[in-house]
């Protein structure tokens, strides 16, 4: 009974070691938080059902990989793709600003970092990780029918051989390669600008950001327009408004949003970027309750992009964030 017991637990370990990156995987590919690490488990499960039927003839990683597309492209099938504000409308003047939010299934969800970038000791293979978790990068993926996601995926960010994802999809080298063509031309005509890298952040960039705090915290306009690239955008999910221009975006967070006022931010990362809790101060009381997950960009040291995620029930306890701030702030 020892031995089962210790065969049992060298599989679950095993199996773990892959959740890391199988959650990115399947993040990518499905472009929600839950729906990913629901899948995953799922995945885990199955192999674990059938670890005795895993014979070695590939790699543990590559067997796991197949398991989780398949599971991935059978969660697909229901035909919903994610996407951002800015993916299903064009902006709205401040004037007509109106908060009408979608359903939750609509929205490409944030991604803490910790649960999809693997340690990698290459720093070109981490930046390369970094930059295909960014919003804009898993919202242009969103475009790609389920199997040439999957062979985008395989091909340009886990660099797999053609004939490792030819095997993994029973399919030929001559199809994988054609439909990374077909993939790259979409994805091609879907990029918009591309952030920066924000990974260590390079000196001008941790400034930038701490003059974004002091702004925001003080809510001081001015600066935060000095901060603001003039055609920045701002998002809101669950809401469809989206804003551009550093007037529109100012103009209404002393509006509509002016309950920000007196906010406290406390950083965190996400989806490769700098990120922020956004606790708003309580209306019954001291202290400070949570408002959003805001995801920043940043473009040739302005800040081209706020993506504000308002359903702090859900993803408060995602990123591991506390539920509320003491007066002090802490």
């Amino acid at each position: 009974m020892g031995d089962l017991t210790a065969t049992t637990s060298d599989i679950d370990s095993r199996l773990e070691g892959h959740r890391v990156e199988l959650t990115g995987y399947c993040y990518r590919m499905l472009g929600s938080a839950f729906e990913a690490e629901d899948a995953v488990q799922d995945t885990l499960v199955r192999a674990w059902r059938n670890f005795d039927k895993f014979e070695g003839r590939s790699s543990l990683r590559s067997w796991l990989y197949r398991i989780a597309t398949n599971v991935c492209l059978d969660m697909l099938k229901a035909g919903n793709k994610r996407a951002r504000p800015v993916d299903l409308t064009g902006p709205t003047p401040l004037a007509r600003a109106a908060l009408n939010p979608l359903p939750e299934n609509t929205w490409l969800e944030p991604m803490p970092d910790g649960r999809v970038l693997p340690s990698a000791a290459d720093p070109a293979e981490a930046a390369v990780a970094r930059e295909s978790v960014r919003l804009a990068f898993v919202a242009a993926l969103q475009h790609l029918p389920p199997k040439q996601r999957a062979v985008l995926i395989l091909r340009e960010v886990l660099a797999w051989k053609a004939a490792e994802v030819a095997e993994l999809l029973d399919t030929s080298v001559a199809s994988v390669n054609s439909a990374l063509q077909r993939a790259r031309a979409t994805l091609a005509d879907a990029d918009g600008p591309v952030p920066d890298a924000a990974n260590p952040l390079d000196e001008e960039q941790r400034k930038l950001l701490d003059r974004y705090v002091a702004a925001f915290e003080g809510y001081d306009m001015a600066a935060l327009t000095a901060l603001l690239h003039e055609d920045a955008v701002m998002t809101m999910p669950p809401f469809d408004l989206w804003l551009r221009g550093h007037d529109d975006i100012t103009g209404f967070m002393l509006s509509i949003g002016a309950g920000c006022a007196g906010s406290r931010l406390v950083a965190t990362e996400a989806n490769g970027s700098p990120a922020f809790a956004h606790y708003k101060p309580d209306p019954d009381g001291p202290g400070f309750v949570p408002w959003a997950v805001q995801i920043i960009d940043v473009s040739g040291g302005s800040i081209t992009g706020l993506h504000c995620f308002l359903d702090t029930p859900r993803w408060f306890p995602l990123f591991g964030l506390p539920d509320r701030l003491d007066a002090d702030g802490a």
